[in-house]
């Protein structure tokens, strides 16, 4: 303890030595010419990282942002505009091995302190802005102002591991740990409102909020009093459980209850698990216990409709080998992917149950029984991992997601699979798990997962759902075979290759508005007449749509610049409670509220959306489509599309990713 004391106590001759240092460094970057600033930056960076590192060093930093700023330091980087800058990102700036990353966003982070304190009057961005981008970025990162670096953090950034954490210690302390602990159960909700399968980061989000409020030396001041709700679905949700008082101790407490205590019990956790989509351990301790108490109590603790009760009565036997073999406290989220598959009455589908009995009774091989392991622990089996995620992606279709990998096709062809055809997921994870091996045909001809080349993710991902985990590596190997067989083709290889590695139901009719060679727009308008007449209600004869389509949007960032093309599924086209035609469809990416800049704010509720859909208004969702699928048969009327509407959509993508995709004689009209 002496020796952390020592290493925690300001240095002041040190400090000051170091900041005469980098004022030096500041004058000699201000003094240099554009050209010449790059070579100087080596200097600052230096600097700056080794007072970082000191104690003491992030509030002299903070001192002196306006002048880092001012000097260049952010000259040619996005973090030049820090009105553009998106919170979420500066997660893997703060947590990359490049130290000169690493460093800027610190930086970033201690100029935007100074404009929120207003000691730094910034010209384009307000006290209020800052102030409400860095509790966000507090509340994201809120494991680095609590937890100590993590083994991987050691090996991959040394020292400046601990920086980021006396950062995030120095911003909490200056902005007030009340704000980030609104601002956190905030974000909380917003993700939880999607549905996510993937729930871990939530649930240690809600752990750091319990933490802190029964810390004695953090005063969260009135702050904080919505996170009641939240600990207790995971820590507290019954009165048998209030004080969490662990597995052991509840059991012996159910085991005493009568009939009447234990309806009292399953209700309250049914109703906590669909109010936030998350589910407590205990839950999965008492729905277990019921297995021998009747169907009517196991309804109850799954908080089913009748839909869902008449699923269960009928498939009983198969219900409740599945929560014996899947449902433990360490996996109980499968418990609300399997009430939602009740729900949504997979079961009475013919394939559905005898997929499910074959899973049940499947052989993994030992390669996934490792990889299973290895990702989620060896408790309680790979084999009721593996069964819990088959029961979330299920009844979470739109709850798949990509994880931090490039794999949005094979992310996107799931969901698809889960959402309309739930039997033929099951085939494809009973080929990945038991044989190591996934054959889809393209044109007739068989493409195996063990024979082709490495697909778009270079590294095996790790951090997905227990199905993704094992089935997306095939699946992008196959989608990146199918993609290579299609060399030499004119023209775009989404057109050959989304029918056949998605499915049928994909509509063979395809339009695409960029010349694949020059990358410039073309055919924008006869584009946009197609989409509309094909999804529009008011144009393609009020026919909804039937199937889910593939798509691909261009995706911007919050100034409305190209970032990339991605795979997206279109869902179904309506009026949203206010009357506006919006497009809701699935993004696989995590998390799909984003800010594509030009007032395109992507929402994910309380515009008519399910659960894990997102939607916008329907010119501005056009405006970021670049392909899309269509039946030929079923075309609307292209010429009912009045040239205004249409101009409103172009003015978008002018403004957005297309500009500089402009056709050749678009740019010489402008010019003219």
């Amino acid at each position: 303890m002496g020796s952390q004391e020592v290493d925690n106590s300001i240095d002041t001759d040190k400090l000051d030595s170091l900041c005469e240092k980098l004022d030096d460094a500041i004058r000699v970057l201000a003094e240099a010419r554009e050209f010449a600033k790059p070579g100087k930056m080596r200097r600052v960076f230096d600097t700056c990282r080794r007072l970082l590192q000191q104690p003491g060093g992030c509030a002299r930093v903070e001192a002196r942002a306006q002048n880092l700023e001012e000097a260049g330091m952010f000259l040619g980087s996005d973090w030049a505009h820090p009105q553009i800058l998106i919170p979420s990102l500066s997660t893997f700036s703060l947590k990359s091995a490049d130290p000169d990353t690493v460093v800027v966003e610190a930086i970033s982070e201690l100029r935007l302190l100074a404009i929120a304190l207003g000691d730094y009057i910034h010209p384009n961005m307000s006290a209020e802005q800052a102030h409400h981008y860095l509790t966000q970025v507090l509340a994201i990162n809120l494991e680095l102002l609590f937890s100590t670096p993590s083994e991987a953090e050691r090996e991959q950034q040394g020292k400046l591991a601990l920086v980021t954490r006396a950062l995030f210690r120095h911003l909490a302390e200056r902005i007030g740990y009340e704000h980030v602990i609104d601002q956190l159960i905030e974000e909380i909700w917003r993700i939880l409102r999607q549905r996510p399968i993937q729930v871990d980061s939530v649930k240690q989000m809600i752990t750091q909020i319990a933490i802190c409020q029964n810390n004695p030396e953090i005063d969260l001041g009135s702050s904080g009093q919505g996170a009641d709700r939240l600990i207790s679905s995971l820590y507290g949700t019954t009165q048998a459980c209030r004080e969490d008082p662990g597995v052991a101790v509840y059991v012996e407490r159910l085991e005493s209850m009568d009939t009447g205590a234990l309806q009292y019990e399953a209700t309250g956790f049914a109703r906590a698990m669909h109010d936030t989509g998350l589910v407590s351990p205990y839950h999965a301790v008492l729905l277990r216990f019921l297995l021998e108490h009747g169907d009517h109590l196991l309804s109850e603790a799954m908080g089913l409709s009748a839909t869902g009760r008449d699923c269960l009565l009928c498939y009983g036997e198969l219900v409740r080998a599945l929560i014996e073999e899947a449902i433990h406290p360490e996996t109980a989220q499968g418990i609300y992917g399997l009430a939602l598959l009740l729900e949504r009455g997979l079961l009475y589908q013919p394939p559905a149950a005898p997929a499910l009995w074959r899973q049940l009774a499947l052989p993994l091989s030992s390669y996934s029984e490792q990889r299973l392991a290895l990702t989620f622990g060896p408790s309680p089996s790979p084999r009721a991992w593996l069964m819990q995620g088959v029961l979330c992606v299920l009844g979470q279709p739109l709850g798949v997601g990509q994880g931090n990998n490039p794999t949005c096709q094979s992310a996107r062809a799931m969901s698809m699979w889960a959402y309309n055809d739930p039997d033929y997921l099951l085939q494809m994870v009973a080929w990945a798990a038991r044989d190591d091996e996934i054959i889809i045909h393209f044109e007739g001809q068989p493409v195996s997962s063990r024979d082709s080349a490495p697909g778009l993710a270079t590294e095996m991902p790790l951090d997905l759902d227990p199905v993704s985990l094992l089935v997306v590596p095939h699946l992008d190997r196959i989608y990146a075979e199918m993609g290579r067989r299609c060399e030499g083709r004119e023209g775009d290889p989404h057109r050959w290759i989304n029918p056949e590695f998605h499915g049928w139901w994909s509509g063979r009719g395809f339009r695409i508005n960029v010349d694949v060679d020059s990358g410039k727009l073309h055919d924008l308008d006869n584009f946009l007449r197609h989409f509309y007449a094909s999804y529009h209600p008011y144009y393609n004869g009020n026919q909804p749509l039937i199937h889910p389509q593939p798509a691909g949007i261009a995706v911007t960032d919050s100034a409305a610049r190209f970032v990339g093309w991605h795979a997206i599924t279109l869902l179904r086209v309506a009026l949203d409670p206010k009357d506006v035609m919006r497009v809701y469809f699935f993004n696989p990416n995590n998390d799909s509220g984003q800010n594509w800049g030009d007032g395109v704010e992507v929402s994910t509720a309380g515009k008519g959306e399910r659960f894990g859909e997102a939607s916008l208004p329907f010119e501005q969702f056009a405006s970021r489509v670049y392909i899309f699928h269509y039946d030929p048969l079923e075309r609307g009327e292209l010429a009912l599309i009045s040239d205004d509407e249409l101009q409103q959509v172009k003015d978008y993508v002018y403004r957005s990713w297309g500009a500089d995709r402009l056709p050749d004689e678009r740019l010489q009209a402008q010019e003219y």
